[in-house]
């Protein structure tokens, strides 16, 4: 039935085509667009006229991580936190609730959001990969060429494995469809509308990039991380071996430890990556040694996304009035105060008097704090989250190094003056992934890791099924999770527009 519909539906098209005589392109282009700004005497389509025009659209891409917080941290922060146990959705809205409660549909407006912007980021990436090699006036040489697609790589494997790890099966694209025609229609029709690849596929995509992006990627800076590096290569690298259809924990702790050798170390103070200074007018630091990518926002810039979260230290009463997002879980709170660990709880937890009480007296309502003001840098990348992720694959390998998991467990909570790991955990190897799961969820609550970690080590049922019961706060459970929860669902607009794409099972 479905291979009828897409026929009919193609003929049709064509039809539709063929009655317009020509083009989709039915307005010209007389100057430049994103579309077109000519061809060249061969034919060929200019996308970019010089090398002014390509650091531009590079700038552009950079802006595209930065400032379309929706997806890059908002919702992402929404899956993460509030899908798991960390925090519950904050407002009751029909669009961020079902991520507390279980029961996300492919009509929910966040996924769609999500899958549409993902591919936007992903064709923007393409178009400076694809095109780079032919700038109009010769003026790009050969080393700028490679650096300019190493970038793009590195920025196209970063919204393609948030898409992966949210969706599953998606479209892996790598190319630009041309414009569709009379003549061409049949050949060029398919790429507008792509079949789904397996989640291997994606991530072998995903690997290819940064690999080719490792040798012309811009060297570090201590001074700078908000470019795409060799070294942010080496960290995504180091993540992407620790998934399950390419799992090589052997890499995970190679890249990790190149890491270490590109000189990224714990900072001193763990306070120091989130505060501000005396006078909230920016923060103490920027740019730590932990830091591996960051966004950032300097003061005067702006940055909506304090306005969802919590309050802006420098604006106080600014857009304050209504719930916010990711509201602390009473489940966290009690997990950070068993440990003892007042460090990190009050650098990722604050209390204010709020104007509503959804889940907690208004009058001592906690916030997530690790944003806390428009000019915050929203962290993508830290050396915590890839140290911590080595101590995993030291203990999921196929000989397990337990000790030297357990001293690495043991730096991160030193840092934060808590005792090291008791003998009986080191010695034990569901103990020792045990408390590597807590830690980091210590560590890096509110920074996009929960749910993540739940489902890369098959936790999501085994976790998000009990904690209905212990925590009194979250709404009530919907849907138990399953096997079919570790992916959301594809959202049900674009597969109606697709006729190619699949539903996950379970929805």
């Amino acid at each position: 039935m479905k291979t009828i519909a897409i026929k009919l539906f193609f003929n049709l098209f064509i039809i539709s085509i063929l009655a317009s005589s020509c083009s989709l392109n039915r307005d010209p282009l007389d100057g430049y667009s994103d579309d077109s700004q000519g061809k060249t005497e061969s034919g060929t389509q200019i996308v970019f006229k010089n090398k002014s025009e390509v650091d531009n659209f590079l700038t552009g891409i950079y802006q595209q991580m930065r400032d379309r917080q929706e997806h890059w941290y908002v919702d992402l922060l929404l899956i993460s936190e509030s899908h798991a146990d960390n925090a519950y959705a904050g407002t009751t809205g029909a669009e961020v609730l079902p991520f507390e409660n279980n029961s996300i549909e492919g009509s929910n407006s966040v996924v769609d959001r999500d899958w549409g912007r993902y591919l936007e980021d992903i064709a923007r990436a393409n178009r400076l990969i694809i095109n780079i090699d032919s700038v109009a006036d010769k003026s790009v040489n050969d080393t700028d060429i490679k650096s300019y697609k190493a970038q793009a790589k590195i920025f196209r494997a970063l919204a393609m494995f948030d898409m992966v790890r949210i969706f599953g099966s998606i479209p892996v694209i790598t190319t630009q469809a041309a414009d569709i025609t009379a003549e061409n229609i049949e050949e060029v029709y398919p790429q507008y509308f792509p079949f789904q690849s397996t989640e291997e596929e994606a991530y072998r995509q995903i690997e290819k990039d940064l690999v080719e992006a490792l040798a012309d990627a811009p060297n570090g800076s201590a001074t700078d991380k908000t470019r795409f590096t060799k070294s942010v290569a080496k960290a995504m690298l180091a993540k992407i071996y620790a998934e399950k259809p390419i799992r090589d924990y052997a890499k995970v702790i190679q890249y990790v430890d190149a890491l270490t050798a590109d000189g990224f170390e714990l900072n001193t103070n763990y306070a120091d990556i989130y505060a501000m200074n005396a006078g909230n007018t920016d923060l103490i630091q920027r740019n730590t040694r932990e830091s591996i990518l960051e966004a950032q926002f300097i003061p005067g810039a702006g940055n909506w996304a304090t306005w969802m979260f919590g309050r802006d230290l420098s604006n106080y009463e600014n857009s304050f009035t209504w719930a916010k997002w990711i509201t602390p879980s009473r489940d966290l709170i009690q997990t950070y105060q068993n440990e003892g660990d007042k460090i990190r709880m009050d650098q990722s937890i604050v209390y204010y008097v709020a104007k509503w009480s959804n889940y907690y007296p208004a009058s001592h309502y906690p916030f997530m704090f690790k944003l806390r003001s428009s000019m915050s840098s929203m962290m993508k990348l830290r050396y915590a989250d890839l140290l911590l992720l080595k101590a995993e694959a030291l203990i999921m390998q196929a000989s397990p190094n337990l000790t030297a998991a357990a001293d690495i467990i043991d730096r991160v909570r030193e840092r934060v003056k808590l005792p090291k790991l008791d003998n009986s955990i080191r010695a034990g190897k569901d103990r020792m992934l045990d408390a590597l799961l807590k830690e980091r969820r210590l560590e890096l609550a509110f920074e996009g890791q929960r749910w993540f970690d739940l489902v890369r080590l098959d936790r999501v049922e085994s976790v998000m099924n009990a904690v209905y019961a212990k925590d009194s706060g979250r709404k009530s459970q919907v849907y138990p999770f399953n096997q079919y929860s570790y992916r959301l669902p594809i959202p049900q607009a674009k597969i109606d527009q697709n006729p190619n794409l699949v539903q996950n099972l379970g929805y």
